[in-house]
């Protein structure tokens, strides 16, 4: 079965190996505390910056999982109000957590075709940081570059945090235009899930040192404390990340992923558009996410189509949220190998 579900996802074929290559050197039972742990998490880290381009002086941490990020961001980086724009499932619960821990943090909803008018955003001055979701998985929609660049050029004095949780290592970003990046491994990188990255700037480690929460296992400031020595706050998922550096290594710079993405997301998207029983769930096309294919109908039409791609033995994505009956997602990620894309987009006309 070929799987385009939107996470987990396909893995890279070669993980299988990874994995056997791990347990033979003794990796899964190594401290870490020890220098080797040490050694293999500054490697991968480097290959996070410089295959992603991320800029030399943000700082790489690891989480379990990009939801965590969502308490890291409020308890260490906000004191009161965060704000957060969304037009998703993803932002949206993202907004909800954040209000468990701060009742201010306000939230405001954009419709799915709306092109993100940066500008027209009201964010309160004592707002601490705005938070945006780059790639919107539950419905197949993106924030361009450009936005989130305005969006810095804007509000300077504030903290930007991004969700690109389904587009991480799947195309290029703007690291510079924002202070906090977070994702996760299941996506983009072709990795089984159990971690997760967290990305930020100076400003942001800055943000955390001013406010000095220290008060949890996963306080920004016991984690950078770690990190400086190249080590976790508490016993971190060794095997993942020995994977994630591993296929790292072998994985291209992400200006070339970035191309065949791109190229793939635009062969998705005309072969939608050419099927006669088959319409895109995001109508305009500037805001349609890169990473994500989102196709609606109706609930019968969409069991149906799911039906016909398992018997072809192709695994389409569930809808989410409140598309979950009505859609279904196909999983644009680099881990899709050649012959698996054409097998899907030969198979997209037929359905009925």
């Amino acid at each position: 079965m070929i799987t385009f579900f939107p996470g987990p996802s396909r893995v890279y074929p070669q993980v299988a190996t990874f994995m056997q290559e791990a347990f033979e050197q003794g990796l899964l039972s190594i401290s870490h505390r020890s220098e080797t742990f040490n050694q293999m998490s500054e490697k991968t880290i480097g290959l996070v910056k410089s295959k992603l381009n991320v800029p030399a002086d943000y700082t790489v941490f690891y989480t379990s999982s990009a939801t965590e990020n969502w308490e890291i961001i409020a308890q260490s980086l906000t004191t009161q109000q965060s704000t957060h724009f969304y037009s998703g499932a993803f932002g949206e619960k993202w907004h909800e957590y954040a209000r468990k821990i701060h009742s201010q943090a306000e939230g405001f909803r954009f419709d799915t075709n709306d092109h993100a008018d940066v500008a027209s955003w009201q964010v309160a001055p004592e707002s601490e940081v705005i938070c945006i979701t780059q790639n919107e998985t539950s419905n197949g929609t993106q924030i361009p570059a450009a936005s989130i660049e305005k969006l810095r050029e804007l509000h300077p004095e504030k903290l930007i945090a991004v969700d690109v949780t389904s587009s991480l290592a799947g195309i290029a970003l703007p690291f510079a235009a924002a202070d906090i990046w977070y994702g996760s491994v299941q996506k983009c990188f072709g990795l089984p899930a159990g971690l997760g990255l967290l990305i930020c700037s100076p400003r942001a480690i800055e943000r955390a040192q001013s406010i000095g929460e220290r008060g949890h296992y996963n306080s920004f400031l016991v984690m950078l404390d770690n990190i400086k020595k190249w080590q976790t706050s508490c016993t971190p998922n060794v095997l993942g990340i020995y994977l994630l550096m591993r296929v790292l290594e072998t994985m291209p710079h992400i200006s070339e992923i970035d191309a065949q993405t791109k190229a793939r997301a635009c062969a998705y998207y005309e072969a939608v558009q050419a099927a006669q029983n088959l319409s895109l769930l995001v109508e305009n096309e500037a805001v349609r996410s890169d990473t994500v294919v989102a196709v609606k109908g109706t609930k019968e039409q969409v069991a149906a189509w799911k039906t016909q791609a398992k018997q072809a033995g192709i695994l389409l994505g569930a809808g989410y949220g409140s598309w979950k009956e009505t859609s279904f997602r196909i999983a644009n990620f680099p881990a899709l190998q050649p012959a698996e894309v054409a097998a899907l987009l030969d198979l997209l006309p037929k359905l009925s």
